[in-house]
């Protein structure tokens, strides 16, 4: 194409590296935090920026770390390999990240992002290391990118970004519903203040005609296959995968031929727990797929309970997280989930649980249209950055996330 041509991003942008307080686990860094303290973790590559984080360091603790602005891009050098994510906030990033700084003016940041979107199998590929793979400094430097005419750039991210302010917007109302769960969850089984509790007698905490039931009697758990991992495939031959990585945002890029019983297949709004370093509690909104060991469904035995299922395993799972970390990966197993209670409303109480199968059921309905949106973006990327779309004389209105960028550029 004309005027395109290929740089290194170490020509028109500097490198650098998150930093971590050491050792981590010293609380010193994290009492009375404010700061927003940045984990592969805190991320997920079907997202443009990252607002929330699970923990956050003190002055003292980034004292020792890498605080960076809002609108800074930074890529995932460890964990999930390769993918970008803008700050939403300003934040200190763990060493598990790489940044972007002082980008040359004929290189547009949001085109930047979308065109290492294009590299995130490239730097899998590239990466090294035995236990932990990594993307190294040198790595990103002389990955050569395609780059226009800077008009022409801001025209291809003004294209894909009108798909991430799509995307931005169904996950903001993805966040509410939880939010509206979790308060409805506190407020009826943990405050007790339910309809009707003013009528209603409590003994030792429970209601008077409710019950504490083992999670197994109300309850499937389904436990993932021990598929052969040498026949796992990114090619998509044979059925996609669903590893503990994937339950947070339903996306899955793996696949094996190797076929399991049907108990094993994962539907859309199946209740998914991951079972390894960090439990993830997630309801599958993706294609149909097969649960990997180390991941469980759990499928009530009475469909009203569906919804209010997935609060009320929340904190028993996150209680055993919390207490089975240490200096090896902390595993929950079939003895701890056997061991949890549930309390179980009467018959009467039973109908007011539908609200929580509603939200479940708009939750997984939002996140489906977020995948749909990212899969179409996907490919319409490929196809803009390689130039095979032609945007030149297109009439483009920028939207208004872009806009905002660019008065702060």
């Amino acid at each position: 194409m004309k005027g395109w041509e290929y740089q290194k991003i170490g020509d028109f942008s500097e490198i650098g590296r998150g930093s971590s307080p050491r050792p981590i686990i010293d609380q010193a860094y994290f009492v009375n935090g404010n700061i927003p303290w940045i984990k592969i973790a805190d991320a997920t590559a079907s997202f443009k920026y990252i607002y929330r984080t699970k923990e956050y360091v003190n002055e003292y603790g980034a004292s020792f770390s890498r605080k960076l602005s809002p609108r800074t891009l930074i890529l995932a050098a460890s964990g999930t390999l390769g993918f970008p994510i803008f700050l939403g906030v300003e934040g200190c990033i763990h060493d598990g990240w790489l940044y972007f700084k002082s980008i040359k003016a004929n290189v547009d940041k949001q085109y930047l992002y979308y065109c290492l979107i294009t590299f995130v199998k490239s730097f899998n590929s590239f990466s090294y290391g035995a236990a932990i793979q990594n993307i190294n400094t040198d790595i990103l430097r002389n990955t050569k990118i395609p780059l226009p005419p800077l008009p022409i750039q801001r025209k291809i991210a003004a294209i894909l970004s009108a798909y991430d302010d799509l995307i931005e917007n169904n996950s903001r109302r993805v966040t509410i519903l939880e939010k509206i769960a979790e308060e409805l969850y506190r407020e009826w089984f943990v405050r007790l203040r339910f309809p009707g509790h003013d009528k209603t007698k409590i003994v030792k905490g429970v209601p008077d005609g409710w019950e504490l039931k083992k999670l197994p009697e109300i309850a499937e758990i389904t436990y993932g296959y021990p598929f052969d991992g040498s026949r796992f495939n990114d090619l998509g031959i044979g059925k996609p995968i669903i590893r503990i990585r994937n339950i947070p945002d339903s996306s899955t890029t793996d696949y094996t031929d190797e076929e399991a019983k049907d108990k094993h297949i994962v539907r859309k709004g199946d209740l998914l727990v991951g079972m390894d370093g960090e439990f993830h509690i997630n309801h599958w909104f993706g294609e149909e797929a097969y649960l990997v060991q180390r991941s469980c469904r759990i499928k009530s035995h009475d469909p009203s309970l569906h919804g209010y299922l997935s609060k009320a395993i929340v904190a028993p799972v996150k209680f055993y997280e919390s207490i089975l970390q240490g200096a090896t990966v902390g595993h929950l197993g079939a003895k701890h989930l056997n061991s949890i209670d549930i309390l179980i409303p009467n018959s009467e109480f039973k109908k007011y649980l539908s609200v929580f199968n509603n939200l479940v059921e708009q939750k997984v309905n939002y996140s489906s249209s977020i995948n749909n949106l990212k899969t179409s973006r996907d490919r319409l990327l490929s196809r803009l950055i390689s130039g095979k779309v032609d945007v030149e004389n297109m009439d483009i209105e920028f939207p208004a996330s872009m806009k905002e960028e660019l008065v702060h550029a």
